[in-house]
């Protein structure tokens, strides 16, 4: 029986992936206490990779769109932290978004807003949190943007 959060996404027509495995030497979350660190999650969705440079080629509404699929994937990863129970987030604490962009390029904080419009949209309250959203001259695999997360759960 899916929970309130799980719920609420399926209202918004979200169904959240399988976990990302990560891809080198490093754990795709940790808990410790009652907080969840979340490793980068990149840009990909049912079609695969989303990639591309802001400024570019990529404008902000695909890039928004790319971080709202980081956002997908960080729920996700909360998901098994959380041992498939999703309501047991308290709130998203922050954020940490990278953006593939050129140097003339100026509007990450617009495409994060992807993710952090989801989240608010998805989770409500518990949705909003702190965040920075910075340039990177290039992403692993080439892909618009990576998002890092830390949640508070119960």
């Amino acid at each position: 029986m899916a929970g309130k959060i799980e719920t609420k996404l399926a209202e918004l027509g979200v169904t959240l992936p399988e976990a990302p495995v990560p891809a080198a030497n490093y754990v795709p979350y940790v808990l410790t206490g009652n907080q969840v660190y979340v490793s980068g999650q990149i840009s990909q969705g049912p079609e695969g990779l989303i990639t591309g440079k802001l400024g570019g080629g990529l404008d902000v509404a695909a890039g928004a769109a790319a971080a709202k699929a980081c956002a997908i994937s960080l729920l996700a990863q909360l998901k098994a932290a959380c041992g498939g129970d999703l309501d047991r987030l308290a709130r998203v604490v922050k954020l940490t978004g990278f953006v593939n962009s050129t140097p003339e390029f100026t509007d990450q904080p617009k495409v994060i807003n992807g993710a952090s419009d989801f989240l608010v949209e998805a989770l409500g309250d518990q949705g909003r949190h702190a965040r920075s959203a910075v340039s990177a001259a290039s992403l692993p695999l080439g892909v618009a943007v990576e998002i890092e997360a830390i949640f508070e759960v119960r």
